[in-house]
């Protein structure tokens, strides 16, 4: 935790490399015990953000997903200044796996930067459900 712009917060910094076959970095959180946390009476995710104005993604991850590349993923920009951020878990796709997303068993969800080279700056002061 560190105090940005009078908010304690989680941080993620520093540099994606696409150099061979491309990189990423990641902050994540386990949900829930082995089978995971019951999200089905929620309609998305409310997120505080602060970031460099770049692209970030959410994935998800849940008792279906079974490889290290499969997830659930949506995409947001982080701005310079705290926002909280809606993302409905409908706007959520399947990434390498054919199972619709089962909000029953939420797993693990993480804070990525993934997909180009850049610099990563991404703060984090809250994360919640809503319904």
């Amino acid at each position: 935790h560190e105090a940005l712009q009078g908010r304690m917060a989680l941080r993620l910094t520093g540099h994606v490399s696409t150099e061979n076959n491309g990189g990423f970095l990641q902050m994540a959180r386990d949900l829930g015990d082995e089978v995971g946390m019951d999200a089905s009476g929620y309609r998305g995710l409310l997120l505080d953000v602060l970031g460099n104005g770049e692209a970030y993604n959410i994935h998800l991850r849940t008792a279906d997903v079974t490889r290290p590349w499969q997830s659930y993923r949506a995409s947001f920009t982080a701005p310079d200044t705290w926002t909280t951020l809606k993302l409905p878990f409908a706007d959520f796709t399947a990434h390498r796996i054919t199972s619709p997303l089962d909000l029953k068993s939420l797993r693990r969800l993480g804070i990525v930067a993934i997909g180009k080279s850049f610099y990563a700056d991404i703060a984090l002061s809250e994360l919640r459900l809503y319904p």
